[in-house]
């Protein structure tokens, strides 16, 4: 516990006090999880919300956290090669959606398979 104390020393400022009590109350808002500054990984799940989030209030007060505590941004991951990748409520979003699909043997792409509509029990168009 001692480690983790020495850690966190940065919390017993005021200024970043304040602006992670601002992050947790967003976050509460928003996601509906109420992080505890006990917790243990507390920098982590911090820096996932803030990625996570569409609040640009947020993402303006990770940063200017990250900003006061350098340290902060060690708890960020890391880019991959490609970059940054798109996602919508925490799922990644396929980029191409050409890329996944595959030749037939005349080099075309297949057409998607329609599926039937049914309407009050009658196939229809």
């Amino acid at each position: 516990m001692t480690y983790l104390a020495s850690q966190r020393s940065w919390l017993m400022e005021p200024g970043p006090l304040k602006l992670v009590h601002q992050c947790r109350r967003l976050i509460h808002t928003e996601f509906g999880v109420k992080l505890h500054l006990t917790d243990e990984h507390l920098e982590q799940q911090l820096a996932d919300y803030a990625r996570k989030t569409r609040s640009s209030q947020l993402s303006r007060i990770w940063a200017t956290l990250t900003e006061q505590v350098p340290q902060l941004r060690l708890a960020e991951p890391e880019e991959d090669e490609e970059g940054v990748k798109r996602n919508s409520r925490g799922q990644v979003i396929a980029e191409d959606r050409e890329a996944g699909r595959e030749m037939d043997a005349e080099g075309q792409t297949p057409q998607p398979q329609r599926s039937k509509r049914i309407y009050r029990g009658q196939v229809v168009g």
